[in-house]
């Protein structure tokens, strides 16, 4: 059974959540909540849950001033917010779990399910480290993504991945130093998410980093030559975008 607490400032979303969890996550039991960063600080020292629904705006601060205050904790956590994009990329850039409200039953077992099949260790703490770090910047200066990659979090520089590639609903990641790297996103997840200035969609199966272009092979309707020595097709419809954006290099 997984400890939580809920840390949320609006009682009618406070209960709904309460309700939710308690109907749709059988394995989690809701130990306590509180409605402000000041009694959820309080509230999480004295249980010493193993999960936390974290709000991101609260009335006195938001969900990151109170994970600033416990630097060591050791929890999980599933943030839930309305609408904060910034707050939202950044969550994102470091593959933690969020909830848009209204939060949906399925979502929220989905979300919390990642949990309980999830091992704990270190790096959690070192994720919480980096996305604090990322919310206190502009968006456009994030130099690092945190990948998921089965029990494990890997923390890599944007400018070391040469290409992403899709398989099924998990995407490949090719690194520098011929690294690779499996994850449990899709490849539109991270066309998304990474910057739109580096990174293009040139096939349904490929996402490249245009910084990593060596050549451009005119065969067979068109090949980008990566700095790894793949090859990588493009297709009809993305090879106009493709030439447009190379000659920007």
């Amino acid at each position: 059974m997984i400890t939580a607490v809920i840390v949320e400032d609006e009682t009618k979303s406070r209960e709904v959540l309460e309700t939710l969890v308690k109907t749709n996550c059988p394995d989690v039991q809701v130990a306590g909540t509180a409605d402000s960063v000041a009694s959820g600080v309080e509230l999480i020292r004295k249980i010493n849950p193993k999960l936390v629904f974290l709000d991101i705006e609260m009335a006195d601060g938001s969900g990151f001033d109170l994970l600033e205050q416990l630097p060591q904790a050791g929890f999980e956590i599933i943030f839930t917010t309305a609408s904060d994009q910034h707050a939202l990329r950044a969550i994102k850039y470091s593959a933690i779990d969020y909830l848009l409200k209204p939060i949906d039953g399925d979502e929220l077992k989905a979300a919390v399910d990642k949990i309980v099949k999830k091992q704990s260790g270190n790096d959690n703490l070192e994720n919480l480290k980096f996305l604090l770090q990322n919310f206190r910047m502009p968006s456009e200066q994030y130099t690092k993504i945190t990948l998921p990659t089965g029990n494990a979090y890997e923390i890599v520089n944007v400018k070391d991945i040469i290409r992403c590639e899709a398989d099924g609903s998990y995407t490949s990641f090719f690194l520098e130093n011929k690294k690779k790297l499996l994850v449990s996103a899709s490849l539109k997840h991270y066309e998304d998410l990474l910057p739109e200035n580096d990174f293009i969609r040139v096939h349904h199966h490929h996402l490249i980093n245009i910084n990593h272009v060596v050549r451009y092979l005119k065969t067979d309707g068109g090949y980008a030559v990566m700095t790894d020595g793949s090859q990588i097709e493009i297709s009809r419809r993305k090879k106009e975008a493709f030439l447009q954006r190379l000659n920007k290099i």
